[in-house]
């Protein structure tokens, strides 16, 4: 993937390939956080990244996403890798691109591209894996002549194609004693959706002996074209919900927390848990049957 990154970035030609590498990576990239961190933000040496070298890691172990999407399949984890670089002032994270343009010792500001995780819950590796066995257990209504209700099932066409876009904007980070505060807000780079993202985290974390903690509140918000464009029902899907579901903007609350025990320099032992309480605008789509999503995974990491 390295060697694929730098040529693809630079190169608008190479626009759909680009897509697709940065998918299949990505989408494993964006469970877990780095194993290396930005200087400011280390709870221990054991987290800092060393300036202009790769960080390059690796998670093995067992875990799952939830999907909240009807029918669709929760995701297993099973080998997550870890890829980041930091320069003088640019810097890849994860598969995001930055550039830092004012860093002081309580904030640092960044440009930077990121992706929706929206896209996830629809594609697991491969565009052509996208569409898995749909159930067939329909429940039973009594009918009535008189009965006012008319709503159908929540049955659907095959889905249109949801495409990997990539946001850019700009992001800042606040160092306090009670933790570190990340404000976000990024557009859509490519006119995919046309819709913006917004984020505000708050982590906070501590090590004791040879263990690393890390705790974090989440607030992602979402435009109302983000919103519509993946969970937005197209006519070819089902022409009764295309009318009734009016997709609106709305704000993602999460938790995450992620432990650490250092046994080597290269050796860490791995838990990391994630929920998402999905936003009531986007939770009404008929095409999820829960309003969450949660990912655990427990694991050994190594670091090269």
């Amino acid at each position: 993937m390295l060697i694929y990154f730098p040529v693809l970035l630079t190169s608008a030609l190479n626009r759909y390939i680009m897509y697709r590498i940065l998918f299949v990576l990505i989408t494993s990239l964006s469970i877990l956080p780095s194993v290396g961190m930005a200087k400011e933000t280390c709870a221990s040496e054991n987290q800092c990244i060393e300036m202009n070298n790769w960080d390059l890691g690796v998670a093995i172990g067992w875990g799952q996403k939830s999907n909240p999407l009807k029918d669709f399949d929760d995701i297993p984890l099973f080998f997550i890798p870890t890829v980041a670089y930091y320069g003088e002032h640019w810097f890849f994270d994860n598969g995001n691109l930055g550039y830092t343009l004012a860093e002081q010792e309580s904030f640092t500001f960044n440009l930077v591209t990121s992706y929706s995780l929206d896209r996830a819950y629809f594609y697991r590796w491969d565009p052509s894996n996208i569409f898995l066995n749909r159930g067939t257990q329909v429940e039973a209504k009594a009918i009535n002549n008189m009965s006012l209700s008319t709503e159908p099932e929540r049955e659907f066409n095959s889905l249109e194609t949801r495409n990997f876009t990539l946001l850019g904007g700009a992001e800042a980070f606040i160092y306090t004693r009670l933790g570190i505060i990340r404000l976000a807000y990024t557009h859509d780079m490519f006119n995919v959706h046309q819709g913006s993202e917004a984020q505000i985290k708050w982590t906070y974390g501590w090590d004791y002996d040879r263990f690393i903690f890390e705790f974090a509140l989440v607030f992602d918000w979402k435009s109302q074209a983000v919103v519509d464009y993946y969970y937005g029902v197209r006519p070819s899907e089902n022409a009764y919900w295309s009318e009734q579901y009016q997709a609106k903007s709305g704000w993602d609350k999460g938790a995450e927390m992620t432990a650490r025990y250092i046994l080597t320099d290269n050796w860490d032992l791995l838990l990391a848990v994630r929920y998402t309480l999905i936003a009531d605008e986007i939770a009404a789509s008929p095409l999820l049957d829960q309003d969450y999503s949660s990912t655990y995974f427990i694991g050994a990491a190594y670091r090269f």
